[in-house]
Parts: C-alpha cells; sequence; structure tokens
C-alpha cells in the first residue's frame, strides 16, 4: 500500500486530525493513537453500535490506542521512545500547550531530526486570534463563511457541515505527505502549522470577488452560487420534499426550460443572478410544488438537467450510488465505518471496522511501531 511503513503518533482528538490520520491508515500506515487516560471525548459520543461510538470508530479504525498522562515524567519518556522511530507526528493543543508539555517541535525534532511535526488549531500558532478557542462554526463565522450561511431572510444558520474541521484534515494530508517527498530529497523533517481558518478561506475563491476587489460584503441572494440563481437552487415538491437544480450551464437551462415550456425564461436563467431571476425562481417553484418528488426523480429521468433529489442520510447511505463506491462498509459483526474517499487502481485502501479499545496497546518495554 502506498503509506506501508510509515508510522504516525497522532495525539490530536475529536475532527480535524484523526480524519486525517484515519485516511492515512486506510492506506498502509501505522498510526498509534495517543489519547489521555480518560480517552478521545468522542469515545462518548452517541449514537453507539456494537458498543462503541460510530463517530469514535469511523475516525480511528485501523489504528492502535496507548493511554499516557504526559504530565509523567515516566510516561512522557515512554512518548519520546515512540518518537525515535515515528515519521509523522500529529498534535491539535492550543498553541503553546505543545511546548509546556515538551512534546513541541524543537524537542521532538531533537529526538528524531526526520520527523515530520503536525499541528492543527483553529487559527494557527500566531496571529490575533492564536489562542482563541473555537470549534468549527465559530472559525466559519471568523472567515466570513456563516454570512452566506443563511436563510432566505439573509439570517445565518447552523452549518450542515463541520468545513473548517474537514478542510484542516485534508489541508493537513496534503502537508503531511509533500513533507514525507520533501524529506526523501534533504533527509530532514519540518513542521507544519495547520489553522482550520487557513484551511477554510481559500474555499471561497468562486464566490467572495466581490469584497475581495470592491470591499462589498457578499449576498447570498444575489449571488449565482449562493442563491440568486434559478438554476442553483432548492425547491419544494408536493409532498414536502425537496430537489435541487445544481447546473447553471446555458444547455442545461434550455433543455428544462424547453421541456416545461417556458422558453421564454432561458436569457433571464442565463443571466446575471439575484433580482432578475425571481420570475424564474417563482415559476419552478410553483412548477415543483404541483407534485410529491417521486414523481419528479421520475420526470428528470431522460432530462439531461443537473437535478438531484434532496436526501436524508438514512437515504444516502442506503442508496446504489454509495453501496457501488464503497463508502459504508459493514464488519464482520454488523459494525459500520464510513468508507475511503481515496480510491487508488493499484493498490485501494484497505478499510479496518474496528477501532481500539482505550490503551489496548498499552507501552510494553517491547513496543514497536510496527
Amino acid at each position: 500500500m502506498k503509506l506501508d511503513g510509515i508510522k504516525v503518533v497522532d495525539l490530536s482528538l475529536f475532527l480535524p486530525g484523526p480524519q486525517m490520520t484515519a485516511m492515512m491508515a486506510d492506506h498502509g500506515a501505522t498510526v498509534i493513537k495517543v489519547e489521555p487516560l480518560a480517552g478521545d471525548p468522542s469515545r462518548e459520543m452517541g449514537p453507539f453500535e456494537a458498543g462503541q461510538s460510530i463517530w469514535f470508530r469511523t475516525l480511528n479504525r485501523g489504528k492502535s490506542s496507548i493511554a499516557l498522562n504526559l504530565k509523567s515524567d515516566s510516561e512522557l519518556q515512554q512518548l519520546y521512545q515512540l518518537i525515535e522511530q515515528a515519521d509523522v507526528f500529529v498534535e491539535a493543543f492550543r498553541p503553546g500547550v505543545a511546548k509546556r508539555l515538551k512534546v513541541d517541535y524543537e524537542t521532538l525534532s531533537s529526538i528524531n531530526p526526520r520527523l515530520i511535526y503536525c499541528s492543527i488549531s483553529a487559527f494557527g500558532q500566531q496571529g490575533p486570534l492564536q489562542n482563541h478557542p473555537a470549534h468549527d462554526m465559530a472559525v466559519q463565522a471568523y472567515a466570513g463563511y456563516m454570512s452566506v450561511n443563511d436563510d432566505q431572510h439573509g439570517t445565518p444558520v447552523v452549518p450542515g457541515v463541520a468545513a473548517s474541521d474537514m478542510a484542516a484534515s485534508l489541508t493537513a494530508l496534503s502537508g503531511v505527505l509533500m513533507a514525507i517527498i520533501g524529506r526523501e530529497k534533504s533527509g530532514v523533517g519540518d513542521y507544519l502549522d495547520i489553522a482550520m481558518y487557513d484551511s477554510l478561506v481559500p474555499w471561497c475563491a468562486h464566490t467572495a470577488g466581490p469584497s475581495i476587489v470592491d470591499g462589498v460584503p457578499v449576498r447570498s441572494q444575489q449571488q449565482r452560487s449562493l442563491g440568486g440563481a434559478a438554476f442553483y437552487q432548492v425547491y419544494p415538491t408536493a409532498d414536502g420534499r425537496h430537489l435541487v437544480i445544481g447546473g447553471r450551464e446555458e444547455k442545461f437551462v434550455r433543455n428544462l426550460l424547453s421541456a416545461l415550456d417556458r422558453p421564454d425564461l432561458i436569457e433571464i436563467c442565463i443571466g446575471e443572478a439575484g433580482d432578475t431571476q425571481k420570475p424564474a425562481i417563482d415559476f419552478l417553484t410553483s412548477t415543483f410544488l404541483q407534485q410529491p418528488l417521486d414523481h419528479w426523480i421520475e420526470w428528470f429521468a431522460d432530462k439531461d438537467v443537473c437535478f438531484a433529489p434532496v436526501l436524508d442520510f438514512v437515504e444516502a447511505f442506503g442508496s446504489e450510488q454509495c453501496t457501488a463506491r464503497s463508502m459504508l462498509i459493514t464488519g464482520d459483526n454488523g459494525e459500520h465505518v464510513i468508507g475511503s474517499a481515496i480510491k487508488f487502481r493499484r493498490e485501494p485502501a484497505s478499510v479496518s471496522t474496528v477501532a481500539p479499545a482505550l490503551n489496548e496497546h498499552a507501552i510494553t518495554n517491547n513496543t514497536t511501531l510496527s
């Protein structure tokens, strides 16, 4: 597998770090999850299946667990022994905590100069917000995303995706893999300062233009990708369900409006987003309200239009698409984990459905990262 022989010591908890190291474990890396004595808090976050949190199992499958009290000199020395063998170290403390615990980059790289040290934090290791407490939604708010994650009245709503958490996990993975390649040339490791904030900011490249260029706040109802276009929009159906039209290309506009006998609206829909598109939005809203969702699924089947039904998670995980892509995996005892999104032809992922019990792999004199 791609990451066979790569050894990772992961002190991170919750989402970004564990997600990143789970992706590495799926592709052959040896991942030692070093937990506090009480364990990763996600172990206790339901719902539970086969005696384990779904959250914890999905993000920690295929790893080993060691519980250490890093304030104990003897247990800190045990961590140092693992560092001697490691390729990658991951931590997600607030800035300054790693140094206080004597697991900072300077300390660990003196033990192993080839170590790739990855820090994941909300706002990075420097800057005015470096010590500000934050989980995902607070980072999204500071990055501007909550202002366009709003309802039809412009009121921000709780986001459905932990975007800054997951952006950080992907950014961290990319950075670690770059560092592994770079180490092959230089022979030494490096330090990565990964901020959830930094990771999320570039995701607005296609929507934040007016703010960057003209200093004008972006309003979602005036933006083509955020709710101001008839062909990038959510519509209710007669049975209280919803569908989306999610493709703005002219061919899709022509295909749908011709099928609905409203070619007069084509020019509106391929024009500027905003208030001028209201007649088309109103027409499509009244049209889709005339029939239930199942009717529209069947109706769209032979139309070349970017249409999709809005599925709940039960429907999504039970879909033929999810099965075909192996995105929900069932273990021998009926336990489930979410599958791997990284799919190689020659060396596919090997996704375990087993997550470790707390301290299942307690350090002994013979413990090695293998």
